[in-house]
């Protein structure tokens, strides 16, 4: 019985070690991604940065401006624009997006309005479609190797449906980055424009925009999306990666405890077994005396 015993405890044992190499390989890839995540982001906020400041601008220079994309109405739909990973294996990263998106759409539900979503994430497509939730636009695999030209249209998607008034508002759900161990979910509103945007303040230049500053202005805006698409894309992939580093970092260490602990017990069998083929030994040579 004891060898039995100790058979196992080894084939457990193996069987935790190859565990333990896949969950290493995969916190090495994971801090590797995360690197050039981080690097990503960096590099696009000039771009949104830029584009803020344009919009901003053009809405300050006039006392009259009135967009459609700054125009607030009587919201009967809402489109949310949810942003998860790819994959699993990342501890709570996409539970956690999807917990607090389906907070908002039934606080909007509650008053009545209709909800319309876009899936960015294989992990998103996934759980919108199980779910059953109206699904405007769905693009899995899409944050590693995104370009702006993706992002784009996203963007050009949620403002056509904003401007022929089949959702009334747009708010995107992502997770920002803060550390490798620290992921914060948000919700953010992109349509209509805040107030901050619309005008109220002074323009920063003067800048003459043809063939008019209205016209100039809704042509930035889906561009304008694009950015904050953009961004929100790379900090939720730079989230994942890092939730991930993070569940396989803390899985290695759970194997190494459980190596050491079934280490253990493999000693004390082995142990016990000498002990026991050592009594019979003696125990056989007294009787035979």
């Amino acid at each position: 019985m004891a060898g039995a015993g100790m058979r196992d405890i080894k084939h457990r044992i193996k069987s935790i070690e190859s565990t333990k190499q896949i969950t290493k390989a995969m916190e090495l890839v994971a801090s590797s991604k995360l690197r050039k995540a981080k690097e990503r982001a960096q590099a696009s906020r000039p771009f949104f940065n830029t584009l803020y400041e344009t919009i901003c601008d053009i809405a300050s220079s006039n006392n009259d401006f009135s967009s459609i994309y700054t125009r607030q109405r009587k919201v009967r739909s809402s489109l949310y624009i949810v942003i998860a990973g790819d994959r699993g294996l990342a501890g709570g990263y996409n539970s956690n997006v999807f917990r607090f998106a389906e907070t908002e759409m039934m606080r909007a539900q509650e008053q009545g309005q209709d909800i319309q979503v876009i899936a960015i994430g294989t992990k998103a497509v996934e759980y919108f479609s199980r779910t059953g939730r109206t699904i405007l636009g769905s693009y899995p695999n899409f944050a590693e190797d995104m370009r702006t030209s993706s992002a784009l249209g996203i963007a050009q998607l949620a403002a056509k449906a904003f401007r022929e008034e089949t959702v009334d508002e747009v708010y995107m759900v992502y997770t920002e980055f803060v550390s490798a161990l620290t992921q914060e979910v948000h919700a953010l509103q992109i349509l209509p424009l805040s107030d901050s945007i619309s005008g109220g303040g002074q323009p920063s230049s003067y800048v003459i925009y043809e063939p008019s500053p209205l016209e100039v202005f809704d042509n930035i805006v889906p561009k304008y999306m694009t950015g904050l698409i953009y961004c929100a894309v790379l900090e939720s992939y730079a989230s994942e990666q890092g939730a991930r580093r993070t569940a396989m970092e803390a899985a290695s260490d759970n194997a190494d405890e459980m190596i050491q602990n079934l280490s253990l017990s493999y000693n004390r069998a082995r142990q016990a077994a000498i002990t026991q083929e050592l009594t019979e030994i003696i125990g056989g040579a007294s009787a035979a005396e």
